[in-house]
């Protein structure tokens, strides 16, 4: 029998992961990143830019998740990257550059919080971020395509993410 969402029991937990959005203003997404932070328990969400879009669009894909994750709204993602490299985050940017290794060959553990950082629909993390980045990872694909939507590609890596962190 199909579980629903009052029959699942899934075992809530948070993890010490800080999603940072560069420049990501396309309401559908923003609302299923709320989604998928929920889904993943992260700890925090933060989009960067200056004309997010939080209205009637965002919500349309959240469904109410905006009012149980932790967000924030900040102008610059830079500055939030390097306040948190500050604060001993590892700085892991989610981009396909000719240093980047395959996500799923990337070591995420416990031992301080990651800060993952994904780039705009268009243009993807800017150069300034990914110098800063102890790790730049992309999820390697088979099709024709070298690129995927950001929620989906967000996804992905907070799931390897999490299911290492929940290994360790």
């Amino acid at each position: 029998m199909q579980h629903t969402h009052y029959t699942s029991n899934f075992k809530q937990q948070q993890f010490p992961i800080t999603v940072i959005c560069e420049n990501v203003t396309n309401a559908p997404n923003i609302g299923s990143l709320f989604r998928a932070c929920d889904a993943f328990g992260i700890e925090t969400l933060i989009f960067c830019g200056s004309d997010i879009p939080l209205g009637r669009k965002m919500t349309k894909t959240s469904r109410a998740t905006e009012k149980v994750v932790n967000y924030q709204v900040v102008d610059s993602a830079l500055e939030v990257v390097l306040q948190l490299k500050k604060e001993n985050y590892a700085i892991v940017a989610l981009e396909i550059t000719t240093n980047s290794q395959p996500l799923h060959e990337s070591v995420f553990n416990n031992n301080q919080p990651i800060a993952l950082v994904i780039g705009d629909e268009n243009f993807g993390v800017s150069e300034a971020i990914l110098q800063l980045s102890d790790t730049i990872a992309h999820i390697d694909m088979f099709g024709q395509n070298s690129s995927m939507n950001v929620v989906q590609a967000t996804s992905i890596a907070l799931y390897e993410i999490t299911k290492q962190l929940l290994i360790k």
